[in-house]
């Protein structure tokens, strides 16, 4: 088993503390989301060996195509996980926009499609379709770039929400990107079955998790694909445990009740299940929050979407990476606060223990060449 390990780009901004908000709620880090501090986030990434980073998609943070299009030249191996929402964008346009971030990156695009769970975050885009619509339109928007991506011949489809006549790429995608795609919800999990190439969940305990991508794993068989599977969480690993366990201390007291308040009466109100799943691991309360053995559902009272992280020593955070992977999970979308410095606390302190174990690699590292000292062998005049 190969696992591989992406980062998160957080341009909504960063902070020390847990940054306040997203899926739906503002959200913003007092570290501003410059271009120049992502590019200290895109550069640590690659150095620590992440293969990817994740670029979110959402009202809250910076546009994720244009972003990571600015990074492409200020990095060599690093790929980028780009967030996109069908029903925002012609499938066309998104197929074509893949095509061309190919072929100016040299094959280092991942797309993650955002299906959106909040309604009144979509209204803000001009898209007022129910979560029924919402999913069946993604299904139609995946045919419809995947038969781009893959034909010679003009595409034509008509269905029930997109249509597109005698559609064709001048130049297709080489390679063509895998689909990342997540979603907790009865009509999800035909979608992922049909389209996606990794399906992502949020960081649940592993029985939970496993359950959820059996779920997924019986929809795939009856469409004849197999297909990988990521989780997306946060991550506070030291040395040791309590200097773990002293900073998610520090993050929970950080937080102010007032913004807890603020934004679990947000998330009372979404739409996605996904969420309603994350909230029932804390529902509003700082009690109790390691929910499974270093496992700590801190994260999500301020912060929607992913809200757990996990805690603990290098080694801890190893051996529960491996239950998850056990379970099935080969992929791995981490984060934790602040991203520049955690992202060397993980990959200084966790990959090392994983590649000893034969579970991972480093995808870009070169082989080191030995010195050699100039004239070292040329004969005295």
């Amino acid at each position: 088993m190969s696992l591989s390990f992406h980062w998160f780009l957080p341009t909504s901004g960063d902070s020390r503390g847990l940054v306040v908000g997203g899926h739906g709620t503002p959200m913003s880090g007092d570290r501003p989301a410059s271009l120049h501090y992502l590019e200290q986030i895109a550069a640590a990434a690659e150095t620590n060996g992440f293969e990817a980073v994740l670029t979110p998609t959402g009202s809250w943070c910076e546009d994720a195509w244009l972003t990571t299009a600015m990074l492409v030249e200020t990095t060599e191996t690093l790929k980028f996980l780009v967030a996109l929402r069908p029903g925002l964008m012609s499938p066309t346009l998104a197929a074509q926009m893949a095509g061309t971030f190919q072929r100016h990156s040299a094959g280092r695009l991942l797309i993650n499609v955002v299906t959106g769970g909040e309604r009144a975050e979509q209204a803000v885009y001009g898209d007022f379709a129910d979560k029924e619509s919402r999913y069946a339109r993604t299904g139609e928007f995946l045919h419809v770039v995947k038969s781009l991506w893959n034909s010679h011949e003009p595409v034509t489809f008509q269905g029930e929400h997109i249509h597109v006549e005698n559609a064709l790429l001048s130049n297709r995608p080489d390679p063509v990107p895998p689909v990342f795609f997540g979603g907790s919800s009865g009509p999800a999990g035909p979608v992922a079955a049909q389209y996606a190439d990794t399906y992502l969940t949020w960081g649940e305990p592993v029985l939970a998790v496993s359950r959820k991508l059996d779920w997924i794993r019986g929809l795939a068989v009856d469409h004849g694909r197999k297909l990988d599977y990521g989780l997306r969480i946060h991550v506070i690993t030291r040395d040791t445990s309590e200097e773990a366990w002293a900073v998610a201390e520090r993050l929970l007291a950080g937080i102010d009740p007032a913004d807890i308040e603020r934004v679990q009466n947000a998330m009372a109100r979404s739409e996605s299940e996904g969420q309603r799943r994350m909230t029932e691991l804390h529902n509003g309360s700082t009690d109790r929050l390691e929910i499974a053995p270093n496992l700590w559902a801190g994260v999500g009272l301020v912060r929607g979407g992913a809200g757990t992280a996990l805690v603990g020593s290098h080694e801890e955070v190893a051996e529960r990476l491996l239950e998850y992977s056990n379970a099935g999970i080969t992929h791995f979308v981490l984060s934790g606060y602040p991203h520049l410095e955690e992202a060397y606390w993980f990959g200084e302190g966790v990959l090392p223990i994983l590649e000893r174990k034969g579970l991972w690699r480093h995808p870009n590292r070169r082989p080191a060449v030995a010195a050699v000292t100039p004239f070292a062998n040329a004969s005295s005049s």
